[in-house]
């Protein structure tokens, strides 16, 4: 029976009281004031957050001196003058009777801006798996050692001076305090270095002080990796010996995540503790579970939570006491707040995409969005609503883009229909919902779907609307998402009896053969490869002009993608063209030097050379002087981030 009786029951660490079990986990934001001070866009972001109930708040990585600062706009708590803005933040939680924790952090080595400067600083002289290409980091002397952990000391005074309820030191995910325990960064000789416990000694020292400096009745946690996950790292077995020590030095609560940061090709585990959609949620529920074999305090779990009904079997089933949930608070805010009011099936399921928080933050360098919920990071431009005057407002389009501005449109107030010349919603995220592990794109348009028709948006489907329609309905506004259509393959002999596209497959509308060629490497392509690999397809190639694959292996999907397309034995043809199809060959060109090259034997060639924007309605709104926006794929073919974004953008400018 689905309850919600463990998730919902306070606990007390030390003397204060959580009034349940749910916990929103640090998360970069990139909101900040360029001084490192909280903005208003920081205390709209938390106020919105915390709008889901969770019983405890823990901030964004909170700086505790400049030599550990990630960037300009990230917080910090190293100076007096931080206190204000920080005490602002905590009264924000305060006033939803939740609690805050400050997350006191440096970043040693995994510092761009300070690498680049040669400052950055590490227990060893050891460059960075990421920014090792700006240069190698300074070892650590013996007073910059004392000097940080009485930084750490006084940033904790701080966050108490502040309102804050409880502090964290960040531990974990190859941050300072992570750099010592690991080998891979710490080659000391002295007393930090050494074996594993030799290098836990500065975490706990670190620990030390902040009690010290704070006393024995305010709470403490510390977040660490369970495993390193990576080559030759640490495991959960050497974390569980020092468990007794962490404790001991004054860590009321364990916060454990994993991983660490590292490229791609030193990750044994997910490409980074983000986890992308490939995973299960509640996937690493097992390291807390081994980390409560060793302790009697209160220890948290993180690992792609997005259901409180399964948290609630997690905390029930003894794996952990409290479950972080981070990247679902961005998706949906609402979804405790749903689940408690029993319509959990209105909430947004987090697509685990990474489009808008730790890509944007770390690829981009942007600060947080959601690729789901337009909201996110806009809080300040976010309008309540209702809207002063109703508009007829024509959405012609049910993608992503097109449904995320009918529901806003409605949302304010607007009389809303919703025109889609197929016979369901979804655009082209339906056939991305059929690609192995993305499922919940399929759930994301229905939920979104039903949503809309809940506020009030007349759906019509399998219509398409023309300008007739339009002169005869006279909308106010007309929003244009009508997306893109396959785009025209030029190869020779490309009318063949085994050719198809990607879409036909993915849709069922044609059944995969042996020995198949896919033209076009990008994101429809090698997703479509991946389809037919789960559907037993043995021998396929993949041809792709570029030289090298448009879908990235830094993105945390990328990467999972390209490696289980390498491990399937997909034959990845890169900087290659196709010249002609034959019924039982395809003839290929190296685009450097020109040598062709034929592929045999060949039974089905699938094209997926990605789509071109329509173009339909667009003369004809500006020639009569309608009110029009055109938004997503219609501008140009993108991702669901943009669609989403640019269809909230034109309901809130009506």
């Amino acid at each position: 029976m689905k309850t919600l009786e463990h998730l919902l029951t306070p606990i007390r660490i030390r003397s204060l009281e959580i009034p349940n079990r749910m916990v929103m986990p640090p998360m970069g934001t990139a909101l900040g004031n360029d001084d490192s001070t909280v903005s208003e866009a920081n205390l709209a972001y938390i106020k919105r957050r915390i709008q889901s109930g969770a019983g405890l708040i823990i901030t964004e990585i909170t700086e505790v001196h400049p030599l550990g600062s990630a960037s300009r706009r990230c917080l910090a708590v190293w100076d007096d003058k931080f206190i204000p803005g920080l005490s602002k933040l905590a009264d924000v939680v305060h006033a939803r009777d939740s609690k805050i924790a400050m997350q006191l952090h440096h970043t040693g080595r995994e510092n761009y801006l300070l690498q680049r400067k040669n400052k950055a600083i590490g227990p060893s002289a050891i460059p960075s798996y990421i920014f090792g290409f700006l240069g190698t980091p300074r070892e650590m002397t013996l007073e910059d050692i004392e000097e940080t952990i009485a930084a750490f000391g006084s940033a904790a005074v701080r966050a108490r001076k502040a309102g804050f309820d409880a502090v964290e030191l960040h531990g974990a995910h190859g941050y300072l305090l992570m750099q010592f325990l690991s080998a891979n960064c710490n080659r000391r000789t002295d007393k930090y270095g050494g074996d594993f416990r030799g290098r836990s000694l500065f975490m706990i020292e670190c620990l030390k002080e902040v009690r010290k400096q704070v006393g024995q009745d305010f709470p403490l946690s510390i977040r660490i990796s369970g495993e390193e996950c990576i080559k030759n790292g640490y495991t959960i077995s050497d974390m569980q010996t020092i468990i007794p020590d962490l404790v001991s030095a004054g860590a009321d609560m364990i916060n454990v995540s994993f991983g660490t940061h590292g490229s791609p090709d030193v990750n044994i585990d997910t490409p980074n503790p983000s986890a992308p959609v490939e995973y299960d949620q509640g996937f690493k529920a097992y390291l807390s579970r081994k980390i409560k074999d060793v302790t009697d305090v209160p220890v948290i779990s993180v690992g792609r939570y997005v259901d409180p009904y399964f948290m609630d079997e997690v905390i029930a089933r003894g794996d952990a006491d409290l479950v972080a949930v981070a990247r679902q608070h961005l998706a949906d805010p609402d979804f405790l707040k749903n689940a408690r009011e029993g319509h959990p099936e209105d909430t947004l399921e987090c697509l685990a995409c990474n489009q808008g928080c730790i890509e944007r933050l770390s690829l981009e360098q942007l600060p947080i969005r959601c690729a789901i919920n337009p909201q996110t990071g806009q809080e300040l431009l976010y309008p309540a609503g209702p809207t002063a005057a109703s508009r007829n407002v024509w959405v012609v389009g049910g993608g992503p883009g097109g449904l995320t501005a009918a529901f806003e449109a409605a949302r304010l107030g607007h009389r809303v229909t919703l025109f889609e010349q197929e016979k369901e919603t979804g655009g082209n995220v339906r056939y991305a919902a059929k690609a192995p592990h993305k499922a919940v794109y399929g759930k994301y348009i229905q939920t979104l779907t039903a949503n809309c028709k809940k506020k009030g948006v007349d759906i019509r489907l399998d219509e398409k609307v023309t300008e007739a329609m339009i002169e005869a309905g006279k909308p106010d506004v007309v929003i244009l998402a009508i997306g893109a259509d396959k785009t025209t393959c030029p190869v020779e002999g490309v009318h063949s009896a085994v050719v198809c596209d990607a879409w036909q497959i993915l849709d069922g509308e044609v059944q995969p053969k042996d020995h198949v060629v896919i033209i076009g490497g990008g994101l429809v392509g090698m997703e479509t490869a991946d389809f037919i690999r789960e559907k037993g397809v043995k021998d396929i190639t993949l041809v792709e002009m570029l030289p090298t694959s448009p879908v990235l292996t830094w993105s945390a999907h990328g990467f999972m993608l390209n490696k289980r397309l390498g491990a399937a034995g997909i034959k990845l043809m890169f900087g290659t063209t196709v010249k002609l199809i034959t019924e039982e060959s395809v003839v290929v060109t190296n685009s450097k030097s020109g040598e062709e090259c034929k592929l045999e034997p060949v039974n089905q060639v699938i094209v997926a050379i990605g789509v071109t924007s329509r173009n339909s309605l667009k003369d004809m709104l500006l020639k009569k002087g309608i009110r029009h926006f055109i938004i997503g794929d219609a501008v140009a073919p993108r991702r669901i981030i943009e669609a989403t974004t640019e269809g909230a953008k034109a309901a809130w400018e009506i």
